[in-house]
């Protein structure tokens, strides 16, 4: 594209939208109103054909504004209401995540094999154990009593709580904000993740404790790490979108997966709420083994039907979790 020649070419429409907008709007006739409305998509479209083909730094920006301010003048602003936390709720958030299972089930399937390899090779090694630490400050981890049953109840619950959704939150955004760099960060939290569950692994099953670090960690650590798998499968999605964009232009694509990943960020933070309040009230509380892993399972069992059944049919539907068509900005039609 020649950019000089495309804007002497379109110049007068553009100024010609801005004339208009300048007008007080209740001063619009019908036959302006009109003009106003065809300029407004026309204008979008040459933002969209700039942008990929010559994207001049000024040219955009001057674009991008006057088509904020066309589209706010075409279909007035719009304030968020409590219907749009529902249907964020109860449709475009499991949709986004019923759209990228496939990338965060196989995560958590070789996340959970890291996490059983790992654990198999500390617990049948004296020499891997003896490099994590001193004799003594294994037993003090590993014994009953020890530092790894007493740091669910460390804290109060709801203190706890609060830590735990905390430092959960900032994983899973990090894996959804750090994505974008070809999914490499994603990859090294996912690691450091599986390897320090791992040691927990090995080193109760050396001791023979298998069974209690499970039932300390399984309550809340199914939802957790689901929803930290979620977050790093959302997370190389957008890696891969850098790569491969597919049918769209790059900058599109980036726009459309990263609004979604945003939500998705607002979404898990609530799922991580859950596990958080699970492991400050029911990992550490007096409840048998079997009865805080059911709560555990069940609070799994209900995400992954969130998930999977309704997300399924809100994706059906033709629902990916970005966000609605009307505050989305204009784009151009991208050949498949």
């Amino acid at each position: 594209m020649d950019l000089d020649v495309f804007v002497a070419t379109h110049r007068a429409e553009w100024e010609r939208l801005e004339a208009l907008l300048r007008m007080p709007r209740g001063r619009l006739g019908g036959a302006e109103a009109d003009e106003l409305v065809t300029l407004y998509q026309r204008t979008a479209t040459h933002l969209s054909q700039i942008r990929s083909t010559a994207p001049d730094p000024a040219l955009v920006s001057r674009l991008t504004t006057l088509v904020a301010r066309s589209r706010s003048a075409v279909v007035g602003t719009r304030r968020a209401t409590w219907r749009d936390g529902i249907h964020f709720f109860t449709t475009a958030f499991p949709a986004a995540c019923y759209r990228t299972w496939r990338w965060w089930v196989p995560t958590a399937l070789v996340s959970v094999l890291v996490i059983a390899v790992t654990g198999w090779w500390i617990a049948r090694n004296p020499d891997v154990q003896a490099a994590l630490g001193a004799p003594e400050e294994l037993r003090a981890m590993t014994r009953p009593g020890g530092q790894y049953e007493t740091y669910y109840s460390s804290n109060p619950a709801a203190a706890f709580s609060a830590q735990v959704w905390t430092n959960n939150a900032q994983v899973a955004a990090t894996c959804l904000a750090f994505g974008v760099l070809l999914g490499i960060p994603v990859l090294w939290v996912l690691l450091q993740n599986a390897v320090n569950v791992g040691i927990g692994v090995g080193l109760m099953g050396s001791a023979g404790r298998l069974d209690v670090f499970l039932g300390l960690i399984l309550p809340h650590g199914l939802l957790e790490l689901t929803a930290v798998f979620l977050a790093a499968g959302v997370g190389l999605r957008l890696g891969w979108t850098v790569i491969d964009p597919g049918p769209r232009t790059r900058s599109s694509a980036l726009a459309q997966e990263g609004r979604a990943a945003l939500g998705m960020a607002i979404g898990l933070a609530a799922v991580l709420l859950v596990s958080g309040v699970i492991e400050g009230f029911v990992t550490p509380s007096g409840l048998p083994t079997w009865g805080r892993i059911a709560i555990g399972v069940v609070a799994e069992l209900l995400f992954l039907f969130y998930v999977f059944v309704i997300g399924r049919r809100a994706a059906a539907a033709g629902e990916t979790g970005d966000m609605v068509v009307a505050d989305r900005e204009a784009e151009a039609p991208v050949a498949a």
